[in-house]
This record gives structure tokens, C-alpha cells and sequence, in this order.
């Protein structure tokens, strides 16, 4: 059996301008000022707990956490749109009988917050969170996770990630990992494993990585 495996933040919508924005107002409240080239090298696809506890290890690391993300929901609301494609990739899923898992370093709230948004919510029947997962992206557990629920083979899997933690997490997993030029470009995606990167599901070159699922060699 095949399967298709998503990250969400940055993958399935464009949520990263709206995370740097938080990330930026929380730091500048203690007094530091970070850009979007921080949050990108530093920040992009950690899990909260590791980035509070290095940065501000005097402070209730949790707490900051939970802090975050509900600035990060009041910022999302009730409605977004899906990168450009989704919709259309899942719908061919489902009639192909292709298992879909999402794996996520976000919190619980925020997983379904964004899958609600986008009008995703009830779709995926196997959702694999960080904070479930004794280590989180970039190790391979949360993907190999997934695959373990799915009941599916790493070389029949594609994966879709938009960060260096993710792309590793998956590609170590062993999936075929196709990379999002949501936030990073194509070298640094590949450099952390991508197989293909695309900047939308529309990108023709997606073709190559579902012949994966199809039985045929992807190259």
C-alpha cells in the first residue's frame, strides 16, 4: 500500500509569515529584535519547547509555548486558503485509495485550528503530533510513526515538508520526499534531503514523485 504523508504549518497553507510575526513580538517583549532571516536559520520547523528553553531558559518554557500559539490562532481566524493544488492532490488520493497521514511538530489546537481553516478537518484519519513523540523532527520517529499507523513501506511513501527539521525528518524516515518553496529555496531543501521541491501541488513536476505510489521507479 502507498501513502502520502503531510506536514502542515508552511506545506499545507502558507503559515510562516504569521508564526515569524509572533515569534518577533515575543522576543522584542524581552528585549531582543530578531528578522525573518532568524527565524528562518533558527527558528523555522523547531518545536517550542527548544527554542524557548535555549533562548529563554529563565522562563516557563511551556508556558511560552501555549502563549505563542494562541497568538499564532487569534492571527490565523477561522478561514485561509490551502496552497494551491491541496484540495485537488487529496480528492486524487482518496479515489486512488492512498492512505494520507499528517505529521506535525504543532500543538493539538493548532492542528486542527489550520486543518479547520482550510476546510480539511475530518480528512486525515491518522494525525502524528510532535508533542506525542518521544523525539520530534528532525528525527525520523514522527514519520516513521506515521508510516507505522498507516501500515505502509518507507520507499512507498512521498512526504511533503517545507523545512530543513522536516525534510529531515522524513527523507531519514525513508520517504520520497518532495520539498515546499514556502519559505526555503531549492538547494537548501535539497541539501536536507528533498527529492523535488515545488512551490505549489499545481507544479508538474509533482508527476515524478507520484509515480512513487504507482509502482514506478521516481528517479
Amino acid at each position: 500500500m502507498a501513502a502520502l504523508l503531510f506536514d502542515l504549518d508552511g506545506t499545507m497553507l502558507e503559515t510562516d509569515p504569521l508564526h515569524a510575526a509572533v515569534f518577533r513580538e515575543i522576543f522584542a517583549e524581552r528585549g531582543r529584535e530578531i528578522d525573518d532571516g532568524f527565524y528562518t536559520r533558527e527558528l523555522h520547523g523547531r518545536l517550542n519547547a527548544d527554542i524557548f528553553g535555549e533562548h529563554f531558559p529563565d522562563e516557563d518554557a511551556s508556558a511560552l509555548a501555549d502563549e505563542k500559539e494562541a497568538r499564532f490562532r487569534e492571527r490565523l481566524g477561522s478561514q485561509a486558503e490551502p496552497m494551491p493544488g491541496l484540495r485537488a492532490l487529496i480528492g486524487r488520493a482518496e479515489q486512488e485509495g492512498w492512505p494520507m497521514a499528517v505529521v506535525t511538530n504543532a500543538p493539538p489546537e493548532n492542528a486542527r485550528a489550520m486543518l479547520a481553516a482550510i476546510g480539511l478537518d475530518g480528512r486525515f484519519d491518522t494525525i502524528v503530533l510532535g508533542d506525542d513523540c518521544p523525539r520530534g523532527k528532525p528525527d525520523p520517529y514522527p514519520y516513521a510513526e506515521a508510516m507505522r499507523r498507516l501500515g505502509v513501506r518507507a520507499e512507498r511513501t512521498v512526504a511533503f515538508e517545507d523545512s530543513r527539521a522536516g525534510v529531515t525528518s522524513a527523507s531519514r524516515a525513508g520517504a520520497w520526499t518532495v520539498g515546499l518553496r514556502s519559505s526555503l529555496d531549492d538547494a537548501a531543501l535539497r541539501d536536507a534531503g528533498a527529492r523535488l521541491t515545488i512551490r505549489t501541488y499545481e507544479d508538474p513536476d509533482l508527476d515524478t514523485a507520484l509515480d512513487t505510489l504507482k509502482g514506478a521507479p521516481a528517479q
